[in-house]
């Protein structure tokens, strides 16, 4: 039996595999499965190399399933190459690792969650950029399905692919004609498809997907493009059973019990070929072995009372690090000299990434280029990452290890008005499984929760802002994560104040007008809101008369006070939340924190009212 032949069967042995996983399970895509068939026979049993026994080995091509509900036919493909040994008819249950879309928290060759459509790209252009990055020549594989090409964040990823030049990334895009409640956008025209993808500048080969030959002459062209490859590769849903195939009202339902032998018996089953992948070649070369990646120790050398803004503290020492450990990567929103993230380009450019105005795409090239080693900060105004939530959620279900800087953030911005503050950025980091919300207030403790980011694993957020601010704390102070520090306090204070930020110097001024008239108050620093040690903090509150008013330049849902609320241990502490409550308006910082009343004055006030 020749190549072709092989290919062939195996592309009907995953297709019955897909039909007979999703039937048993009682739900799934297998219709979704079946129009890939063929592309994902080649793809791991023709073109892709990698290492079966060895997920983890660097030189493997990487693939990337963005039409995730397609998991099946991945799993089937992995279990025919003897990648995984799970029974593949417990699909879908508690005990399998082989979940409904992938996960790869369950399963390690699953790379980054997919299933929210329009995402997988952005990650597969991360894991080309960072190839580059480390000089190693393993190419990159995506599948997507037609209905999710309509999503703006494939546009930004094919267009950020186009710009980079990344001949060593292949998508192909499984034009089945058929969505989930429909036709898509443009069905079968696959003129108009090449038309659009031409006008970015992508490499575009359209194909029969369902022939096989056409499928291993496009991925050899692919190879010797100069820039991204797009295949289109006109497929039928439902491909291999005339009942259901390219037919409407099929998507997402399993064939029914009663009809899985008729259906199986179109589907010929043959005995698995003796075709085994290719197995990678040692890729990186001299250059990219003496990538380092060291320990960093950060000291600052910073003078109290010095004003310098958070945000600029940033950029500063994430430039510094930059220079010591190759493996850091910045990338930005196309705001990069108000991130001060400018500071990585200017020092080491070989280690930026403009993503350009395209949060969804940054954060995904975030999570590509993460996975594969390099250590990520992204960055642009806090306010902006509200449009990539999604991407930043799908990260974090990846179990992604990358770093996210907001700048900008509240109402203390100024006159730039409230389409660029960010009031609800804490409450969106914080609902994320396994992440850690860090907002410095001076940039001593900026640079070391930037290092703190380095060392820690998951989703981490530092939320940084635009004023200057004068620094008070001395360079060898530290900043667990989960902690706070006490900024002020006496044996006799009748409250205490939590701030971050902005706010913490508002309650400084607070604490020193108290003070003169004899009011003795504590001042807490919550520079960390997640995770938080309420049961510290409950016991430091109620040495403080149980009277806690909280201050925060942002939205009252989900943010510090909230923080507070949920983590007190004692319910006898009464606390009062001063946060943004009115729809701000353009004025100056010093006007708007009087007009939401979160600065000192309002701080006096709520004291009073407590004690």
């Amino acid at each position: 039996m020749n190549k072709t032949n092989d290919l062939k069967s195996i592309a009907q042995l995953l297709r019955r595999d897909a039909i007979n996983m999703t039937t048993v399970a009682g739900s799934g895509h297998p219709t979704s499965c079946m129009s890939c068939a063929e592309i994902i026979s080649v793809l791991f049993f023709n073109e892709m190399s990698y290492d079966p026994k060895n997920h983890a080995n660097q030189n493997n091509d990487e693939f990337v399933l963005s039409k995730g509900h397609a998991a099946p036919i991945l799993y089937a493909a992995l279990a025919r190459a003897g990648c995984i040994h799970e029974d593949i008819l417990k699909l879908r249950k508690l005990d399998s690792p082989l979940e409904g879309h992938p996960m790869p928290a369950s399963l390690p060759w699953i790379r980054v969650a997919t299933g929210s459509l329009g995402q997988g790209i952005s990650a597969a252009v991360g894991m080309a950029i960072a190839a580059r990055l480390q000089k190693n020549s393993y190419r990159t594989y995506c599948v997507l399905g037609d209905s999710e090409v309509a999503e703006g964040s494939v546009v930004e990823a094919i267009a950020a692919a186009v710009h980079y030049q990344l001949s060593n990334l292949c998508i192909i895009i499984d034009i089945n004609r058929l969505g989930q409640s429909g036709e898509t956008m443009y069905g079968h025209n696959i003129s108009r498809y090449q038309r659009i993808y031409e006008a970015y500048g992508a490499a575009v080969i359209s194909i029969d997907g369902h022939n096989v030959d056409e499928l291993i002459r496009a991925f050899d062209q692919a190879r010797k493009n100069k820039t991204v490859t797009v295949i289109l590769a006109k497929t039928l849903k439902g491909k291999g059973v005339l009942s259901i195939e390219n037919k409407e009202e099929w998507h997402g339902k399993p064939i029914p019990k009663e009809m899985l032998e008729k259906v199986l018996q179109e589907i010929p089953e043959t005995p698995m070929p003796k075709v085994t992948p290719k197995f990678p070649e040692a890729r990186v070369n001299e250059k990219g072995k003496s990538i380092k990646k060291i320990s960093i120790k950060i000291l600052p050398s910073y003078k109290l009372g010095e004003k310098i803004a958070t945000r600029e503290a940033y950029g500063m020492v994430l430039a510094k690090i930059a220079e010591q450990d190759s493996s850091v990567v910045a990338t930005d929103a196309e705001v990069k000299n108000s991130t001060f993230s400018i500071k990585v380009l200017q020092t080491r450019p070989a280690q930026f990434v403009e993503a350009y105005i395209a949060e969804q795409n940054m954060i995904g090239m975030a999570l590509g280029m993460s996975v594969k080693g390099c250590k990520v900060f992204g960055s642009t105004f806090a306010a902006f990452l509200t449009r990539a939530h999604d991407q930043i959620r799908m990260a974090a279900l990846s179990s992604a290890n990358f770093t996210i800087v907001g700048s900008h953030a509240g109402v203390s911005i100024g006159e730039d008005g409230p389409s660029q503050m960010a009031l609800e950025d804490l409450s969106m980091f914080r609902a994320l499984p396994g992440s850690i919300v860090l907002y410095p207030s001076d940039a001593v403790a900026t640079e070391k929760m930037v290092e703190l980011a380095l060392t820690h694993p998951g989703i981490k957020y530092i939320r940084t802002s635009r004023p200057k601010t004068p620094v008070i704390y001395d360079n060898s102070e530290s900043f667990p994560i989960g902690e706070f520090k006490v900024v002020k306090a006496s044996g006799k204070d009748k409250a205490i104040i939590v701030a971050a930020g902005v706010t913490l110097f508002e309650a400084l001024k607070a604490y020193e007008n108290l003070k003169a008239k004899g009011i003795d108050i504590a001042v807490v620093d919550a520079y960390c809101l997640k995770p938080f040690d309420g049961d510290k903090f409950s016991a430091i509150a109620l040495k403080s008369g149980g009277k806690v008013i909280v201050v925060e330049d942002h939205y009252p849902e989900g943010g510090l006070g909230e923080t507070i609320t949920s983590a007190l241990a004692c319910k006898n502490i009464e606390v009062e939340h001063l946060a943004v409550r009115s729809l701000p308006h353009s004025a100056t910082p010093e006007e708007l924190l009087r007009l939401e009343e979160i600065d000192a004055v309002a701080i006096e006030h709520a004291v009073k009212r407590l004690i």
